[in-house]
C-alpha cells in the first residue's frame, strides 16, 4: 500500500513538474564574425583545416585577418515558468557554419539563463566545435507574435590559446665522418580567434 502511495506521489510530481515547462523548437539562421587566428586562417584558406602548416611559424596573411561565416541550425528550448516577471531557460543550439564557402563546420551549446517579462534574456553554457571546448554568452531580446517567438540574439566565444608541437628528425655526418642524428621539438602557441555571432530564431510552441 505505502509502495502504490509513494508511486503515484511521485507520478503527480513528475506531471506537475512537466507542466510547468513550456518546450519550444525551432530554426536559427545568423552570421558569426572570427576575429585573426588560427580559426579565422581555416575559413579564409590560409591553412587547410588538418594541416601541420598551422603549427609552424605564420607567414603571409594566416593569422593577421579575420573572416566571416553564415550559420544555420536548430534552436531546442524549455522555458520554466515560475509566474513571476523572470523565467528560467534552457537551450541546445546546434549549428553548421561556412556551408556558403564550401565547409562544413558544426558547433553545438547548452545554454542556461534567464529571460525577463519584457523578453530580454542572459545566458551562458559550454560550447563544442572544431576548435574545441570553451564557454559562450549570450544576450538578446525575445519578439512574441501570438504562439511565435523570435529570438533576437548576439553570442560571444572568447579566443583561447592553442599549443601545438612539431617533430623534426635531422641527421648529417660529422666532421669524424661518424652518422649522427637527433629529434628536434619546437612548441608554438597561436589564438584561435573570438567569435561574434548574431543569431535570429523562430520557435513556435508545442
Amino acid at each position: 500500500m505505502k509502495k502504490s502511495i509513494l508511486t503515484l506521489i511521485i507520478a503527480f510530481a513528475m506531471f506537475s513538474a512537466d507542466a510547468q515547462i513550456e518546450k519550444l523548437a525551432g530554426p536559427r539562421i545568423g552570421v558569426t564574425m572570427i576575429t585573426p587566428g588560427s580559426l579565422a586562417s581555416i575559413v579564409r584558406g590560409d591553412v587547410s583545416l588538418f594541416s601541420g602548416e598551422i603549427r609552424e611559424e605564420w607567414t603571409g596573411s594566416t593569422g593577421e585577418y579575420g573572416a566571416a561565416i553564415s550559420q544555420y541550425g536548430w534552436q531546442w528550448e524549455s522555458r520554466f515558468a515560475d509566474g513571476g516577471d523572470i523565467t528560467g531557460i534552457v537551450e541546445w543550439i546546434a549549428l553548421v557554419g561556412g556551408m556558403e564557402k564550401g565547409m562544413f563546420l558544426p558547433s553545438i551549446s547548452s545554454m542556461v539563463g534567464l529571460r525577463t517579462v519584457k523578453g530580454v534574456e542572459f545566458a551562458v553554457g559550454p560550447n563544442l566545435s572544431l576548435g574545441g571546448i570553451a564557454m559562450v554568452f549570450g544576450a538578446g531580446y525575445n519578439l512574441k507574435f501570438g504562439k511565435l517567438n523570435v529570438p533576437v540574439n548576439i553570442a560571444y566565444v572568447p579566443s583561447m590559446n592553442k599549443n601545438y608541437s612539431n617533430e623534426e628528425y635531422n641527421e648529417w655526418i660529422d666532421e669524424d665522418g661518424n652518422s649522427q642524428s637527433e629529434y628536434t621539438e619546437t612548441n608554438y602557441t597561436h589564438p584561435t580567434g573570438a567569435r561574434i555571432s548574431v543569431m535570429v530564431g523562430f520557435n513556435l510552441g508545442k
